[in-house]
């Protein structure tokens, strides 16, 4: 059986006076892996692209987090300094192409700005800078050259019973890691919580009623997805998904 093909966001890096449009390669990894698909780049080109004739080759789509936020004026806020970096080019992107897919049916998982993303395109807001709210745990990775250290399991979340994480991964309270600023604020239309950390930080959604699979994590499963249990469900149900995905659209 031929693999699923899986569309993957980019960020874009000024580099040398180029634009570069770029992905960490444990993403690519984890879909090669722990999905056992094929990964494809796409770049953040905005409007330039045609997001449905991209759409009309894949199985999946995977939205990455990154070091840039969501930009605020998305979702009726004002970006500040302190809250970037902040990419339009993959806002341009990113949110349109997360919205398309899901009214197609085609797989979606989203990783931490990916679930950002994915409740800003679906016309929910975000929290900015949570480290600084009262009650909310410092959800920030370690100050570390060691990415072991940064992607170390953080803290506990638990899963809302009945719902798609649940049937994935079970309904024990298991342990993430945690690498963000922003959080998912007003939920956007249609989204579940999947999962909550215990300060009330959503950790995972899905879409009510998507014609096709859609989970989010804020947490970064890619990172662990060869020696972490949870992390390879993850990535082994979305492949899954993919795969059911690409067998009815050649079908057709």
């Amino acid at each position: 059986m031929t693999k699923p093909l899986v569309l993957v966001t980019a960020d874009v890096k000024s580099i040398d006076g180029f634009n570069w449009h770029a992905v960490i390669s444990t993403y690519l990894h984890a879909i090669l892996k722990g999905s056992d698909a094929i990964p494809m780049i796409l770049p953040s080109l905005g409007v330039e692209m045609d997001l449905d004739a991209a759409l009309d080759q894949v199985d999946g789509v995977v939205a990455t987090g990154a070091r840039s936020n969501v930009n605020p004026q998305l979702y009726g806020e004002v970006p500040t300094e302190e809250n970037g970096p902040y990419d339009p080019d993959r806002d341009a992107t990113t949110l349109p192409l997360l919205k398309r897919a899901i009214e197609r049916g085609i797989p979606v998982f989203a990783i931490c700005r990916g679930m950002q993303e994915l409740n800003v395109a679906l016309g929910g807001t975000l929290h900015t800078e949570i480290q600084a709210m009262t009650g909310r745990r410092d959800h920030r990775a370690p100050q570390s050259d060691n990415q072991d250290e940064r992607f170390r399991i953080a803290h506990p979340i638990e899963v809302a019973p009945g719902g798609c994480l649940e049937k994935v991964l079970g309904a024990e309270p298991f342990e993430v890691n945690s690498l963000h600023r922003q959080a998912v604020g007003d939920l956007g239309n249609g989204l579940t919580i999947e999962a909550q950390a215990e300060d009330g930080t959503v950790e995972a959604v899905s879409v009510k009623d998507s014609p096709g699979y859609v989970l989010a994590t804020q947490w970064h499963p890619e990172y662990w997805v060869t020696t972490d249990g949870p992390s390879k469900k993850l990535f082994a149900a979305f492949g899954d998904a993919a795969r059911a995905y690409r067998e009815k659209r050649l079908a057709l």
